[in-house]
């Protein structure tokens, strides 16, 4: 059995989906392992890496894919006029694709005859924790949010006493306490900020508070209910987004840096952070938006860009923040998928066994035997 994994074409894609310590792992199991050339470079690897791993380096996408029955990527392939390489074409029928897919190519996949499985839609339960790859790569973006805003800021993050006078340390606001709230708060203390905290959901204040921040925001009978049994933040009602602003208003303009996380499974982030605050906040300021990708929680943020207001507070919207930190997040992304595999692995047949009626595999797969068989996109289909 072939196991290939392809270097990223994608936009600002900087990781890959498996590392040395992967392919050693998957060799293992009794893969062949098949790495394009260069797919790794980005992240600090090395094809000589790769093949000290044992696996092929493969000099284009067509040779790693000749003959694989797993594919491994981190964004979804290219299909036809998506770039110079037409992926998608490539992928032999009956071949398990993962990697960050998204639903929109599920149509596509079935086309094909992939397999295809999306990691970012695993079920949140503490079986698929060791796999899930929003929250390993959450972990880094929030680290690296704030390591960006302290390269951004002009001032001292910790407070600094020196014979010619004090430095007063950071004050910091982190908006969402999710997986990248919760360690950009961390991040932020390590660093010697000041920070405080928001997340409409109930077990979020305890857990900002038990970070050494403090909690800020609007608390009611819908913030007690503001929780999926999945963990995720519901969508709440215009009333409580307006309460809840009026809050965030009044106290963003004392803060130094906004560090903002917040979004809702499935749809565009809320904005949490409006022109008018943006202008209330003092001149040297900092906003990072994590939501970015999604539409941003600031109103003034530019997908992919840098921009500094009228009034000198800078706002950074990167996009693909773990690719901001593409070793640490390929090592992690990497051993999400292996996990994955081998979690599902019959030794006996010496391949994946898949069963469909597994609740992991069940919020995974999006196609199947050409089939598309999400349950979320069969019910789409069924309402259209």
């Amino acid at each position: 059995m072939r196991l290939a994994v392809l270097k990223e074409r994608r936009p600002a894609e900087t990781r890959v989906a498996a590392t040395p310590e992967t392919v050693k792992k998957y060799k293992a199991l009794g893969l062949a392992v098949a790495v394009e050339a260069g797919a790794g470079l980005k992240a600090g690897v090395t094809d000589a890496a790769f093949a000290e791993a044992g696996a092929e380096v493969a000099p284009d996408a067509k040779a790693a894919l000749d003959g694989a029955d797993i594919v491994l990527k981190v964004r979804a392939p290219l299909a036809a006029g998506e770039g110079e390489v037409d992926e998608l074409a490539m992928l032999p029928r009956g071949a398990l694709l993962l990697g960050q897919l998204g639903t929109e190519h599920a149509g596509a996949f079935a086309e094909r005859g992939v397999d295809a499985g999306s990691m970012e839609l695993l079920p949140r339960i503490t079986r698929a924790q060791s796999m899930d790859i929003l929250s390993s790569q959450a972990n880094l973006a929030g680290y690296r949010a704030v390591v960006e805003a302290a390269a951004a800021f002009d001032r001292g993050f910790p407070m600094l006493m020196t014979a010619a006078g004090t430095v007063p340390a950071a004050n910091v606001f982190v908006m969402g306490a999710g997986v990248a709230g919760l360690q950009a708060i961390a991040t932020a203390r390590r660093l010697g900020g000041r920070v405080s905290a928001t997340d409409v959901r109930p077990a979020a204040k305890e857990e900002i508070k038990s970070l050494g921040a403090a909690f800020i925001g609007h608390e009611d009978e819908e913030s007690r209910a503001a929780q999926t049994a999945g963990g995720y933040a519901k969508p709440m009602s215009a009333a409580f987004l307006a309460k809840q602003a009026e809050v965030v208003a009044d106290a963003i303009k004392k803060f130094d840096i906004v560090v903002c996380t917040a979004l809702v499974q499935g749809r565009k982030a809320p904005t949490l952070v409006s022109q008018p605050m943006v202008e209330s906040m003092k001149p040297g300021s900092v906003i990072v938006d994590l939501a970015a990708d999604a539409g941003g929680n600031c109103a003034m943020t530019k997908p992919g860009e840098m921009v500094t207001t009228p009034n000198g507070v800078r706002v950074l919207g990167y996009t693909n923040w773990p690719g901001r930190i593409p070793a640490a997040s390929s090592a992690l992304y990497a051993r999400n998928l292996l996990t994955f595999l081998t979690t599902f692995w019959d030794k006996e047949a010496g391949a994946p066994k898949l069963p469909p009626e597994d609740e992991i595999v069940r919020g995974v797969m999006l196609t199947r035997g050409g089939q598309v068989v999400h349950p979320s996109l069969q019910q789409q289909a069924k309402a259209a």
